[in-house]
């Protein structure tokens, strides 16, 4: 029997991360990397990249002193060969970050997405574009940067510090094709403009040609240039129509006219709050003409549609009737001699209250006027004359107003899918929901976007920023492609997995599946390994929807 001493045990947590690995393994990420950088460093590229991916969905604070995160780690399971924790200076991955920004962010990253694309069935029908704003800190006075940091709109609501945008396509909903960092003060519609110039030659490295996907974009992309470039591109694209568009309105007094509306009704995947109630969604279709062309417009209502839209309705009705009250006080409290006046006055009332949303409902009132003097206590008493007065009540027009809360709530989708087989094969609902899968794009930037990591070392050098922005798309990809994995596996089979508080769930999320292996470590017994206690149901349930074997704790 063998013999054994202290040395040779050691005990690693490794959590989540044997999985993370394996799926870096399926967009065979190393060896791209190693291809395309030419290093002749003890550290190589595709191991340095892995690590940094690693690091970043640890879990912990990403990016920061990797020697010492892997100190304790057992880097053979990690990276398949046993690497020294030493490798990981801030030195060594200093100079791979500059390798690869000589060889190109986007070129690495398009080749990685094209294994994705190969392995994965990635849906690459439709492709979802968005930008936001990094905030910074610091000056980053830097000369000829490969992009601006510097002030600009900050979508993080902070002007008084630097920034430099981020721009991503994603396809099949959250699946990250392309990203790049952009001027701090680009706009976005310029931002459109550019990718439309060359969204089609990236397309087809995925073997899209144009026409085969539609793009999706914010309200951001509907410029005079932008459609021009749609049309000259063949681009097929759905976005949302600026209300500065004079069609926009028009499009939605035609829908509230016509009132012909069809129910779609909800549409969101998320489960309801009592703060939060789904809202409820009905679609009127018809045409617009923007610079001599015409598109198709969606109408779309939403029982929960901007509600600044109804608290600036809310503040004119009150001012409506504030100046209704005001005219109806000072009719109210003069007198008429005759009752033909006073019904002239009500008219002239009712007449000004025309286009204020309000209801007069008025009445005229006949006042007898008595002579002085105590009446006889045996006769009636007999009115000298009388006097007429108007008694005023005001409600809203329930009637007018509905008509301007129902637009408030309409905003109008364009798109020029308009032949007669691109209506059959893209309804109106169809659209919508397309568009409404844009909330995927804003995930990833709340992934993306977090402070510390952005701050932790980034430091002053824009071309290791970038290529930050390739590790950190990377390992987004990756997130995703896990959750998506693991959906996929529920929509085939039913079944469902343990979720919160292991309530049964057909909507995990690769954030839900680190805190079920949160407590997993190895045992390393010589060359041996096994896990420190054995893998539990909910962790073999997971793995079987992730399609991983559970060999990837004990097989480096």
């Amino acid at each position: 029997m063998a013999q054994f001493t202290a040395e040779d045990f050691t005990l690693t947590h490794v959590g989540h991360l044997p999985i993370v690995k394996h799926y870096a393994q399926k967009l065979n990420l190393v060896e791209t990397v190693n291809t395309m950088v030419d290093s002749q460093m003890e550290l190589s590229p595709g191991i340095a990249v892995l690590a940094m991916v690693l690091d970043t969905l640890s879990g912990r604070t990403p990016l920061y002193r990797l020697k010492d995160f892997y100190q304790d780690k057992d880097t053979e399971l990690l990276f398949g060969a046993q690497v020294d924790p030493a490798c990981f200076s801030d030195h060594n991955m200093g100079r791979v970050l500059d390798k690869l920004y000589e060889v190109g962010t986007q070129k690495i990253f398009s080749e990685i997405t094209k294994n994705a694309m190969d392995l994965f069935e990635i849906d690459t029908s439709h492709a979802h574009f968005d930008t936001t704003s990094v905030s910074v800190y610091g000056d980053y006075d830097v000369t000829d940067p490969p992009f601006a940091i510097t002030y600009g709109y900050s979508k993080d609501k902070r002007p008084d510090l630097k920034q430099f945008l981020i721009s991503m396509l994603c396809v099949d909903r959250n699946i990250p094709v392309l990203g790049a960092p952009k001027d701090g003060n680009a706009s976005d519609k310029t931002v459109n403009n550019d990718l439309m110039t060359h969204i089609s030659k990236h397309m087809a490295r995925h073997h899209l040609e144009p026409g085969a996907f539609v793009y999706v974009a914010d309200s951001a992309f509907v410029t005079g240039k932008n459609l021009d470039k749609a049309a000259e591109t063949n681009t097929k694209f759905i976005s949302r129509l600026p209300a500065t568009y004079t069609e926009c309105a028009r499009a939605i007094e035609e829908a509230v006219r016509a009132g012909h509306w069809n129910d779609i009704g909800v549409i969101s995947e998320s489960a309801p709050t009592p703060k939060r109630p789904p809202a409820y969604y009905q679609t009127y279709e018809t045409t617009i003409t923007i610079d001599g062309r015409e598109y198709r417009a969606i109408v779309v209502h939403s029982s929960a549609h901007d509600k600044r839209r109804h608290k600036r309705i809310d503040r004119l009705l009150a001012d409506k009737r504030k100046e209704l009250e005001a005219i109806c006080n000072k009719t109210a409290s003069s007198s008429y001699f005759c009752e033909p006046d006073a019904r002239a006055a009500a008219d002239r009332l009712a007449a000004s209250a025309a286009g204020s949303y309000h209801r007069l409902d008025i009445e005229v009132k006949e006042n007898p006027k008595y002579g002085r003097g105590r009446p006889a206590t045996d006769k009636p008493r007999v009115p000298r004359s009388y006097e007429y007065s108007l008694d005023i009540k005001i409600s809203e027009d329930q009637a007018a107003v509905a008509p301007l809360r129902l637009e408030a709530g309409c905003f109008v989708l364009i798109s020029n899918l308009c032949q007669q087989s691109e209506r059959e094969q893209w309804s109106g609902e169809q659209l919508l929901r397309l568009y409404k899968n844009q909330d995927g794009i804003e995930k990833n930037f709340g992934f993306l976007k977090d402070p510390v990591i952005v701050n932790s070392l980034f430091l002053k050098n824009p071309q290791r920023i970038e290529v930050l922005g390739l590790v950190f798309l990377t390992a987004l990809l990756i997130w995703r492609l896990m959750e998506r994995s693991m959906r996929r596996h529920i929509e085939s089979t039913g079944e469902t997995l343990p979720g919160w508080e292991d309530k049964p769930t057909k909507k995990p999320t690769a954030f839900m599946m680190t805190t079920k292996f949160a407590n997993v470590s190895v045992v390393k017994i010589g060359d041996k390994r096994q896990t420190a206690y054995p893998l539990r149901s909910v962790h073999l349930e997971y793995l079987k929807a992730l399609n991983v074997d559970p060999d990837i704790y004990t097989k480096p």
